[in-house]
Parts: C-alpha cells; sequence; structure tokens
C-alpha cells in the first residue's frame, strides 16, 4: 500500500493507492457522503479487486475541514472535480499511463462518478454504482456516458431502487441494473456485500481493457 497526497484544487487530499503485479487496471473510488477512504465497505470492495489484479486507488473527496461542513457532502460538482483530479494525477504518473481506469462509486460519490465519466470520454472504461445515486449526475450527463455502467441496488432499498431505474433509463451505454436480494441500503446483511463486490469485480474484469 502507498499513502499518497494528491494536490487538487487548492487542498492536499489524502489517499491509499494498491497496484498488484502485472495490474488489469485502476479503480479509483468515489465513496458517498459522511465517508472516507476508510469506508469498510469501499476497502472490502477494493480487496476483492486487488485478488483479481486489478489496482486501487481509495483517497478522502474532502479534507476534514471540508467534511464538516454538511452541505459539501452534497456538493456533486466539487465531488466530481476532486475525482477528475485524482484521474488526472493517475494519468500523469509514467507508471500507470497504460492501465485502462475505471470508476466505483457509493451513494453520491455515484453521481460524482458519472459525472466525471462523461468528462472523461473514452478515457474511463467502465463505471460501477453501490447503492448510489446515479439520479444526481442529471439526465443531460446520463446521456453523454460511454463508459459501460452497472448499476447495483439492494432488493430492499426502497426509494434507491427507483432512483436507480429512472438512471438507468437515461444511460445510453452499454449498461446494466443489478439488485442483490434481501439487501438495504449499507449492504449489511450477511453476504450482500460479497455478492456486490463479485458483480463490481466481473464488470471490471470485462470491461478493464488496455
Amino acid at each position: 500500500m502507498n499513502t499518497i497526497h494528491l494536490p487538487v484544487d487548492s487542498v492536499e487530499l489524502e489517499g491509499e493507492l494498491i497496484l498488484p503485479p502485472a495490474a488489469k487496471g485502476v479503480v479509483i473510488f468515489a465513496h458517498g457522503s459522511g465517508s472516507s477512504r476508510l469506508s469498510s465497505r469501499n476497502l472490502f470492495v477494493a480487496q476483492i479487486l486487488q485478488q483479481s489484479g486489478i489496482g486501487t486507488l481509495l483517497f478522502d473527496l474532502l479534507t476534514r475541514d471540508e467534511d464538516l461542513d454538511y452541505t459539501m457532502r452534497f456538493d456533486i460538482d466539487l465531488l466530481t472535480q476532486r475525482l477528475l483530479g485524482a484521474t488526472d494525477w493517475l494519468q500523469t504518473n509514467p507508471e500507470m499511463q497504460t492501465l485502462p481506469l475505471g470508476y466505483f462509486g457509493a451513494s453520491t460519490g455515484a453521481a460524482a462518478a458519472l459525472l466525471a465519466a462523461a468528462k472523461k470520454i473514452n478515457q474511463i472504461s467502465a463505471v460501477v454504482s453501490r447503492g448510489g445515486r446515479p439520479d444526481l449526475a442529471g439526465d443531460m450527463t446520463l446521456e453523454k456516458v460511454t463508459a459501460p455502467t452497472l448499476l447495483i441496488v439492494g432488493s430492499a432499498d426502497d426509494g434507491v431502487i427507483e432512483l436507480n431505474q429512472c438512471a438507468f433509463a437515461k444511460l445510453l451505454c452499454a449498461k446494466e441494473l443489478t439488485l442483490i436480494p434481501g439487501a438495504t441500503h449499507l449492504f449489511e446483511e450477511p453476504g450482500t456485500l460479497e455478492q456486490a463486490a463479485l458483480h463490481a469485480t466481473n464488470w471490471f474484469l470485462k470491461y478493464l481493457k488496455q
């Protein structure tokens, strides 16, 4: 694991970068509101990806001071800028310039991932949303996304299912909407997070191409 410091805008964000030997690509994580790079759920998914030969970058979208401001957690444009900054950092790193990139977003981070993917046309190979709010990206953005996109939602996550269905209908790229049986919003039910991680891993293995 390499702890890194990402200079984005006028701040410095902490992150953890792990590159398995002969990595097939790198997935950048965009955590949800009130979370951080230390999210136990995202760390679990990242470990599954790493075991499949996929590199991961988990980083804080906000500084500690910024995170104290509740409104900033829902500033999708700001979160997107931070994600784009992390993406640019990876793309200028000689060790990773040839590796395909993907985004994994949770909650509000899913909207940021889709917004960033829409701005990085042909540079992002795949996007996965877990319990996300892709609807917050906006209809016009969703229609511009070209990266194959997987939306994972718990079958017991009432309200969020419908929001994902509406966002799914707007996506024009290769896409899939997967419901995890019995899972609620945080995928706390036994085995549900493992299922979500497996679906995400298979999606990235399929679409992360050189």
